[in-house]
């Protein structure tokens, strides 16, 4: 095994391994009953795929993160609240919202915070690991969950795919190559996010939506995430048939997120 894949794997490894102590904790705090009072005290939750494929521009789900395991701090001035307003106002489509605490410096306040002054679909982005933790996205306000198909054998795919269902919730599956295509496709996942972030070198290439974008079927919402700072980098996603991007990095490093926001929304779907 090479140092690059090593690292990768331990990398996952780590996270794996602290989400379920994690995930110990949170269930010992908060029981899974509370959460179902909390979810459904909560509003119908909106439609993240339709918000995706409609319209003729390519559709920009705007992030939050206030760090990154590989750049460090972000964002100081972090605020939730300002953040979904802008970004609502300046033409996303979306919101992604970061709530892992470890890693990225985020929690599930944030989502909620954000959800009581933003109507947009949220997508809960974390590493989803056991049906709990969708429940929980629910009762905080999130309206769709990302899962990281590189952490997930099939049938643990599946198993979080029909929760998100029962829920009443869409799933982001989140793919970085082939392998991890076919298994979100056999597993019935309609809403593939192609990571282009290389997991065991983290350098990141377009050349990795370009080349899987054309191997999932027309039935599914492609999405684009990672390396996207222009509107060049978004017209180059849209010609290989994206149906929306996601950027989070670009927009956390500028002075006012949500102009920069507006500079790559209004690009043509192919």
């Amino acid at each position: 095994m090479s140092t690059a894949v090593a690292s990768a794997e331990s990398f996952l490894s780590r996270i794996v391994s602290h989400k379920r102590d994690e995930l110990a904790r949170a269930q010992k705090k908060l029981s899974s009953a509370a959460l179902q009072h909390m979810a459904q005290a909560q509003a119908a939750p909106g439609d993240f795929r339709r918000a995706l494929s409609t319209g003729e521009n390519i559709a920009v789900i705007a992030e939050m993160k206030k760090a990154s395991p590989s750049t460090g701090v972000l964002r100081e001035d972090f605020d939730p609240v300002v953040l979904a307003k802008s970004y609502a106002g300046h033409g996303a489509a979306a919101l992604s919202i970061l709530t892992d605490e470890k890693f990225f410096g985020g929690n599930l306040e944030n989502l909620q915070k954000a959800r009581a002054v933003c109507a947009l679909p949220i997508l809960r982005k974390d590493f989803i690991l056991s049906p709990y933790q969708i429940l929980e996205a629910r009762a905080f306000g999130a309206d769709a969950i990302l899962l990281i198909v590189a952490m997930l054998d099939r049938s643990e795919l599946f198993e979080l795919l029909s929760a998100a269902e029962e829920n009443s919730m869409q799933a982001l599956a989140e793919v970085h190559n082939e392998a991890e295509l076919d298994r979100a496709l056999l597993a019935g996942a309609n809403l593939i996010g192609i990571n282009n972030r290389n997991l065991q070198t983290f350098e990141v290439m377009l050349e990795t939506t370009e080349r899987l974008s054309r191997l999932i079927p027309p039935s599914c919402v492609r999405v684009a995430e990672s390396g996207i700072a222009s509107r060049d980098d978004v017209k180059r996603m849209a010609d290989c048939g994206v149906d929306a991007v996601l950027v989070g990095s670009h927009l956390m490093r500028q002075a006012d997120p949500g102009e920069a926001l507006s500079k790559l929304t209004g690009v043509a779907r192919r």
